[in-house]
């Protein structure tokens, strides 16, 4: 029996309303924003451009996408129909009815739903890891620009080691198979994982040692929640079953926060040697503050503005490498919908058939251009600030 298909045309009326539950979301969430922009700082400040709106909105179209990839997916991401192998986009699967909107690929899967379920996995990654690697730098950077001297030069001779290797070289070398049947990931993982509890501990202390009320509440959230997070994470242990992440993404997730957090060491080590000079910082001084206070909380809100940009930049190079990964096969499993992976199995064929690799592609540079846009806001605001 031969598959049937519709038209071009109600392939994109299809498509824009399988998105229903997108579009309804943005519209709450950008309508709430303009009519409140004024109350919300510096997010409210970036609707008063149109790079900042087209920005936020393309950010949160595919953060969306990813909330509600089961409503909007026709089809299982890894779902197989032998028939529907390399159809072109518009085919109509015989047994259920719906439509392959972006074809199918050379294992007979819908390219439309791989496409929407790979942003789960991106912007789970990319942001996670992005936030990870800002812990890991921050930590670090603060008492390297404070102090200086030798603590400056050993974090700094550590971190300029790390950046001496090329970054795709050190992502291959460390997601390897052969790397991940050893013991390194998790004992880095162990390493990384531990510096936003140390973070948020020091900074609720500094904040709080003379309010013990407040303080010991706040710690034992800090502790409770975060050995649960990192022991779902690094030790497959959450006893709810609820934090858990595979092996393999477990290796990508390292190798990003590992080869990103030199860069955002550097970035507040030279942010906090500048603003460490100014008068505010030495009032703090003279009112007899601790210097990790004077870190936490008079130098890092000051530094606010070029390291919101940074994540945002970092989470876009952030998805290009993940993407790199899969094109090279070694990101996350081979049947894994991610963008990268998808790009990669599509372009075995390029001769024969151009459309599986179309909507990987598209999205992958709609959503990091989203990323830059959004940061080239935040850039402007910051200045201004």
């Amino acid at each position: 029996m031969p598959v049937q298909y519709i038209s071009a045309f109600t392939v994109v009326l299809e498509v824009l309303s399988r998105f229903w539950p997108v579009w309804i979301a943005l519209l709450i969430v950008m309508g709430a924003s303009f009519a409140y922009k004024k109350k919300l700082a510096l997010y409210g400040q970036l609707f008063d451009s149109g790079v900042g709106i087209v920005g936020v909105g393309i950010c949160l179209f595919w953060l969306f996408t990813a909330i509600f990839a089961a409503t909007i997916s026709p089809f299982d991401p890894l779902a197989q129909v032998p028939i529907m192998k390399d159809v072109l986009p518009g085919a109509i699967e015989p047994q259920s009815g719906l439509t392959y909107l972006f074809g199918g690929d050379k294992l007979a899967r819908d390219v439309f739903s791989r496409m929407v379920y790979g942003s789960q996995i991106v912007l789970i990654i990319a942001p996670a890891a992005t936030g990870f690697a800002l812990m890991v730098g921050i930590t670090l950077g603060l008492p390297a620009g404070y102090y200086g001297g030798k603590i400056d030069t050993v974090l700094s001779f550590l971190a300029n080691l790390v950046l001496a290797f090329p970054v795709i070289l050190l992502f291959y070398l460390l997601v390897t198979p052969g790397i991940m049947d050893t013991p390194i990931p998790y004992a880095m993982a162990g390493v990384f994982f531990l510096f936003p509890i140390i973070f948020f501990s020091v900074l609720f202390w500094t904040r709080y040692k003379n309010r013990p009320d407040r303080l010991y509440i706040l710690l034992g959230i800090t502790l409770i929640v975060g050995g649960w997070i990192y022991a779902g994470l690094v030790f497959d242990a959450d006893p709810l079953k609820i934090v858990h992440i595979d092996p393999n993404q477990l290796n990508i997730f390292v190798a990003v926060v590992f080869a990103s957090s030199p860069g955002v060491f550097r970035i507040v080590r030279g942010l906090v040697m500048d603003i460490k000079t100014r008068d505010y910082v030495a009032a703090a001084q003279t009112r007899g503050e601790s210097p990790w206070y004077i870190m936490l909380w008079e130098i890092l809100p000051n530094a606010r503005g070029p390291l919101i940009v940074d994540a945002c930049l970092r989470i876009g190079y952030t998805t290009i490498l993940l993407g790199t990964l899969g094109y090279f096969g070694l990101g996350l499993a081979p049947e894994s919908p991610d963008w990268g992976t998808a790009i990669k199995d599509a372009s075995r064929l390029l001769r024969s058939f151009i459309h599986p690799a179309l909507p990987p592609t598209i999205a992958l540079m709609s959503f990091v251009l989203g990323l830059n846009l959004l940061a080239d806001s935040l850039r402007e605001q910051s200045m201004k600030d």
